[in-house]
């Protein structure tokens, strides 16, 4: 685990693919764990990645810091950037993707729905092609809302899976899911100071076609005021 930013209040991190952001009844590999043996503190969750998505996370150290950050999560003023790769690039280059999705417990998979009914939830996130490779289009998204599998599904239920997710379509050879967390924006829940951390997917083998030749970040903010 690589750490980023450390003080008596917050952590901020790498999380490694295969690794559970929580802890889980089956007491699979997890990040508070690996936290709490690293800083030798608490870890308080106020955002999530799938299992199989690797990138930078932040988590609480107390209580009152984790109520700040989740509050922040709330308000929309926590800023969450991801990259993908894509099958079949949208037709705009850049846009907005708005859904009502459910997610089935019993199926562990989110679905696009057209009512709204109960579980049902909104779903936004906008969007911008950066780069192709061959049939791949490298993606960066600014989550709006963090609903389970968000950026999954809805770019799936376009008829754009992302690269090595079998669950919501893709039909290729990669054996990891081509999503990493690469920029988190928020205030210091203490000092109310702005922190933005950004970690690069450069060593990754989800993103190699592209970073083997990258001279510069592709992961600039999109969509900000």
């Amino acid at each position: 685990m690589l750490i980023l930013f450390e003080d008596e209040h917050l952590v901020v991190c790498r999380k490694e693919r295969g690794v559970l952001s929580q802890q889980d009844s089956k007491g699979g590999r997890n990040m508070i764990e690996l936290i709490k043996q690293e800083c030798k503190s608490n870890a308080y969750p106020v955002h999530r990645l799938d299992k199989d998505v690797g990138g930078v996370m932040v988590y609480a150290k107390t209580q009152k810091a984790a109520a700040e950050l989740s509050k922040q999560v709330a308000d929309r003023t926590f800023l969450k950037q991801y990259l993908a790769i894509i099958h079949s690039a949208p037709e705009e280059e850049k846009g907005t993707m708005e859904d009502l999705l459910f997610f089935d417990k019993s199926k562990n998979k989110s679905f696009v729905v057209k009512k709204e009914r109960r579980g049902v939830k909104k779903a936004l996130l906008e969007y911008e092609c950066i780069e192709a490779a061959g049939e791949k289009t490298l993606v960066k998204v600014k989550l709006h809302t963090g609903r389970t599998h968000q950026i999954r599904v809805q770019f799936a239920s376009r008829k754009s899976p992302l690269y090595g997710d079998r669950r919501y379509g893709a039909r290729d050879e990669e054996k990891t899911i081509a999503l990493w967390s690469c920029r988190l924006e928020f205030n210091h829940p203490v000092t109310s100071e702005r922190m933005s951390f950004e970690l690069l997917p450069d060593n990754d083998s989800a993103f190699i076609d592209f970073y083997k030749r990258k001279t510069e970040s592709p992961c600039g903010t999109i969509g900000r005021e």
